[in-house]
């Protein structure tokens, strides 16, 4: 098939930068997407580190703007091929929903959900023509797990893996793979972009502060066992060049056990686990 050529979105950072790597280290040509290109000396700096800058390719790419995605579509029309495309451009918008305004909410799912979904749709015709690709989606535990404060990340990769689902089984006969990729908690930038949702929930005044301070407890005191981002970008290329990959790939610790729990528990006893998670013995202030 001559040229191996995978496009990464979101590649300034976290998995997609490490993805870019793996992937080139892997032999393929990597079209490394970002926003802001000037954003690219980590990716870079680590690409001369590790011997493959010249198999790594920048690219401007806002993956909500109709156009930018066109030009992309078009540089990668030039190589006549795409072999694999990782959909991991994405924020985690948090809080409580009454204090999310609806434009966050959207904003949340034109990045998260509809931003992988009109990505992809610029390549499934060159796939579906060739016979082959894969499409690999970053989703998240919280894509099968919902917790309080979450919603607008929750729901977006909920989104995520339904429509994932759905893709799935449409591009099946067509020699096009679609796979899902759910990371617990590594040590990555995620929340930074989203943390301004967070704030409103956080405000004194704000019927929810308690609340919201006790679930960035939890989160920040198990920091400490976040998981290498490697590994998640060290699976991905790994799929990559399987021939026969399978749907789903939960990924850290603990993140096998905590979807087979949440499934088979009654919602009930699941309801009664977390918020014993979250507030222990103590009452809410």
């Amino acid at each position: 098939m001559g040229e191996k050529l995978a496009v990464v979105t979101g590649a300034s950072s976290g998995f997609g930068l490490l993805t870019s790597i793996e992937l080139a280290k892997k032999d393929f040509t990597v079209i490394a997407t970002m926003r802001n290109t000037t954003k690219d000396t980590d990716l870079m700096n680590l690409a001369k580190e590790s011997d493959v800058a010249s198999r790594i390719i920048v690219h401007e790419l806002d993956i909500t703007n109709d156009l930018s995605i066109r030009r992309l579509q078009e540089s990668v029309m030039k190589k006549g091929t795409i072999n694999v495309l990782v959909n991991n451009a994405g924020y985690a918008g948090a809080g409580f929903t009454e204090e999310i305004t609806l434009n966050e909410y959207k904003q949340q799912f034109e990045t998260n959900f509809f931003g992988a979904v009109a990505v992809t749709k610029s390549f499934l015709p060159l796939m579906r023509k060739q016979g082959y690709g894969k499409i690999i989606n970053i989703s998240s535990i919280s894509g099968e797990i919902g917790f309080p404060g979450l919603s607008p990340y929750v729901a977006s990769k909920h989104a995520l893996e339904g429509w994932s689902e759905s893709l799935r089984l449409e591009m099946k006969p067509y020699g096009v793979d679609i796979i899902l990729i759910e990371p617990g908690s590594y040590k990555t930038n995620i929340w930074s972009t989203g943390k301004q949702v967070a704030e409103a929930s956080l405000k004194i005044d704000s019927p929810y502060q308690s609340y919201m301070k006790r679930i960035e407890s939890y989160i920040q005191s198990g920091e400490s066992r976040y998981g290498d981002p490697l590994e998640v970008a060290n699976k991905i290329a790994e799929i990559s060049l399987s021939s026969r990959p399978k749907f789903r790939y939960p990924l850290g610790k603990g993140v096998r056990g905590g979807i087979l729990v949440k499934n088979l528990l009654p919602w009930n006893t699941w309801e009664r686990f977390v918020l014993k998670k979250l507030f222990s013995k103590n009452k809410m202030d």
